[in-house]
C-alpha cells in the first residue's frame, strides 16, 4: 500500500457513531464519525462548537474484539454542511484508558 499524503498519521475513513460532551457536562450526544487518525478525528453533528472548545469523545467499534476510544479533544475547524449540520475536526489531545 502506498502513502503519498503528507501527514504524520494516516488517515482512516469510517462510518461508525461517535459519543461526545463537552467537558463541563455530563450529558452525551451521538454524532457520525467520518475520519479518525493518530492526531485526530472528524465527525457531523447536530451541535455547533466554538475553535479551540475541549470535548471528550468515545467511539465504539461494530467488532467487540477491538476496545472503544476514549479521547479528549480540541476543536480546530467547523464547517456547516448542507443538510444543516456541521462538520467538526479536531485534534486528539490524550487518551483516556
Amino acid at each position: 500500500m502506498q502513502y503519498d499524503e503528507k501527514r504524520a498519521f494516516m488517515r482512516i475513513d469510517l462510518d461508525s457513531e461517535i459519543h461526545y460532551r463537552l467537558v463541563n457536562s455530563h450529558e452525551f450526544y451521538s454524532a457520525k464519525c467520518i475520519s479518525l487518525s493518530g492526531s485526530g478525528v472528524s465527525f457531523i453533528s447536530a451541535h455547533n462548537f466554538n475553535e479551540g472548545e475541549a470535548l471528550e469523545i468515545k467511539i465504539t467499534p461494530q467488532s467487540a474484539i477491538t476496545p472503544a476510544l476514549t479521547a479528549f479533544v480540541e476543536v480546530v475547524r467547523v464547517t456547516s454542511t448542507t443538510t444543516g449540520n456541521y462538520e467538526i475536526a479536531a485534534t486528539i489531545k490524550t487518551i483516556k484508558g
